[in-house]
């Protein structure tokens, strides 16, 4: 990554979306800019808020060495939209990018090792790390936390109803609060990656759901329940 090693990343996962662009130099990263997007308005104003954020830093789309997406879990329109642009982004100008779950981000920014988010419908988006063992994310409820045995210690978190689940579940397990994830704290995780050559095809990028659509969940496919099989 030539250019100072200039990188966008993207996130539109959660209930706001957000921008950046970073430079980095050296070990040091510097936060060129970042713009917070309101949620339900990323179709709107994506494309131009990654362009307002290019021409206040004077550079232009094809000076980049990367792109992050945040892939998710998250809303799925706002995953797709995200993807969608980052995709078009990246392919007029042949621009590596690659994927970092919205999980990770919570992770790395808070320090600790599992981290959950609202997932609706009383469950979460949860990242189980432990010792000796690759991280696992999963979509889970009650049922599915109460089989989760030993509880983490620690888990971060960074919304209300997230943390009532798991207060819930797990009586004895530190919930750490921390700021919501954004496409600055994406910086550093995407840059180590694409250092490393961990660029995702763009054919195959896809969305880190961890649960269908809701058109899917209640369309005609869906079971006597009323749900379909979640992936």
């Amino acid at each position: 990554m030539e250019h100072g090693r200039l990188i966008l990343a993207i996130d539109t996962c959660g209930p706001a979306g957000s921008v950046a662009l970073g430079r980095l130099p050296g070990r040091d990263l510097e936060i060129l800019g970042q713009t917070e997007l309101a949620g339900r308005t990323y179709s709107a104003m994506l494309v131009s808020a990654v362009a307002d954020l290019l021409r206040s830093a004077g550079v232009e789309l094809a000076d980049l060495g990367g792109i992050v997406a945040v892939n998710g879990p998250g809303s799925f329109t706002g995953v797709r939209v995200g993807l969608s642009a980052v995709k078009g982004l990246a392919e007029s100008a042949g621009i590596p990018v690659v994927a970092i779950s919205r999980l990770e981000v919570l992770s790395r920014k808070s320090g600790v090792p599992s981290a959950a988010l609202n997932a609706h419908r009383n469950e979460v988006f949860l990242r189980l790390e432990r010792v000796g063992s690759a991280a696992k994310e999963m979509l889970a409820g009650a049922r599915e936390l109460a089989t989760i045995d030993p509880a983490p210690v620690r888990v971060a978190v960074c919304d209300d109803e997230a943390a009532a689940i798991l207060r819930a579940a797990w009586p004895k397990t530190q919930l750490v609060m921390t700021a919501p994830p954004m496409a600055a704290d994406t910086l550093r995780i995407g840059e180590g990656r694409l250092v490393a050559g961990a660029v995702v095809d763009l054919a195959l990028l896809d969305g880190h759901y961890l649960r269908r659509s809701d058109a899917e969940i209640f369309g005609p496919d869906a079971d006597a329940n009323g749900e379909s099989a979640r992936v």
